[in-house]
């Protein structure tokens, strides 16, 4: 005879009923909201004295719009993620990479980091951890790349504004990325260049207990990540969307379509490069990655220059550099720049 989970249990159930109500009719609330946006935004410009096909009407037009549809996006995937991540903890996620060798272990790395989207600032910490636990230096970097570059929130935001078709291949390339290039890291025995302290770690137990928590513990759970996530987040996102309305109003397709298009060789590697330095997240970056691929450019250099920008930007790296010597380091951008560059030349292909 089993016994029901806390989640199971009728009293539970009833006891977060009204919590499932509230989240009910906020959904419905999202729901009519959301199919307004564009009617509304239309409106707003109508009664603005410019034209609206005008570069500062279109400009107007595109920050009108994508303002409060990314955000009630992000915030509809945030909540979503913050609830599936109540199953989730960093000592219960370091524990099931535990003891797993490489191969099957960068496989699992990877797509625990795509449920498992913990941001830069936590990239310290769960190093330190996996190492102590005992996970393969390779695994561990699989981890690494996968939970910033395919999280929830990009995947959620290139679903709902460019289509099933570019967040499939967004998911499936990043992914590949994340296990190559943290198997090869791991075929590379480079454990020697991780900085003496990390290395004199000893393996210790960890404590994976955590308590059961109710539905009503999972709504506070995902009502928590949308207070956290998106009240740090919002301010590159609407800096975002300001960039994507001015490519979208100002810059001649003709242009962009020749500095990042795919008969430019070049515009592959310069997207990375340009990437690398910037500091935004998959929130702030997918309007930009909107607004290029409506003026034209090529859909690798794109989605080349989003994966920069989010796996391998600057902050993260400054971050790691507590726990990886400089080889390291540049060994982690090589492997993981080549997998890049290689996904952008191989869709401008594809799709040209």
């Amino acid at each position: 005879m089993s016994i029901a989970s806390p989640d199971q249990h009728p009293g539970a159930l009833r006891s977060a009923a009204p919590r499932i109500a509230a989240v009910a009719a906020a959904l419905v609330l999202w729901a009519a909201l959301y199919a307004s946006l564009q009617p509304a935004s239309e409106w707003i410009v109508a009664q603005l004295p410019l034209d609206p096909k005008s570069p500062l009407g279109q400009a107007i037009a595109f920050f009108l719009y994508d303002t409060p549809k990314v955000l009630m996006l992000l915030t509809l995937v945030v909540f979503a993620m913050g609830v599936v991540r109540s199953f989730f903890s960093p000592e219960r996620t370091r524990a099931l990479l535990a003891g797993r060798r490489e191969g099957l272990g960068n496989v699992a790395a990877a797509g625990l980091g795509v449920f498992t989207p913990f941001c830069s600032c936590s990239a310290v910490p769960l190093f330190v951890g996996f190492v102590s636990a005992g996970v393969p230096l390779g695994v561990t970097f699989s981890f690494l790349i996968a939970a910033p570059m395919v999280n929830e929130v990009a995947l959620g935001l290139l679903l709902a504004l460019l289509g099933w078709q570019v967040a499939l291949a967004y998911l499936g390339f990043g992914l590949l990325i994340a296990i190559v290039a943290g198997a090869v890291i791991g075929r590379l025995h480079l454990e020697g260049w991780l900085e003496p302290w990390v290395r004199e770690l000893r393996t210790a137990p960890a404590d994976v207990a955590a308590p059961d928590l109710t539905v009503a513990d999972r709504i506070d759970a995902g009502t928590e990540a949308v207070r956290d996530i998106v009240g740090r987040v919002w301010p590159w996102v609407i800096a975002g969307i300001a960039v994507g309305a001015g490519i979208h109003g100002w810059v001649p397709q003709d242009l962009l379509a020749s500095i990042m298009g795919r008969d430019a060789w070049w515009s592959v590697p310069a997207a990375v490069a340009i990437g690398i330095p910037m500091y935004s997240n998959a929130a702030g970056i997918v309007p930009v990655v909107e607004a290029l691929l409506g003026k034209g450019a090529a859909l690798g250099t794109t989605l080349a220059f989003m994966m920069s920008v989010i796996a391998l930007s600057a902050p993260e790296l400054v971050i790691l550099r507590k726990v990886l010597t400089v080889r390291l380091i540049a060994v982690f951008v090589g492997v993981v720049g080549l997998g890049i560059l290689a996904v952008g030349f191989l869709f401008n292909a594809m799709f040209g």
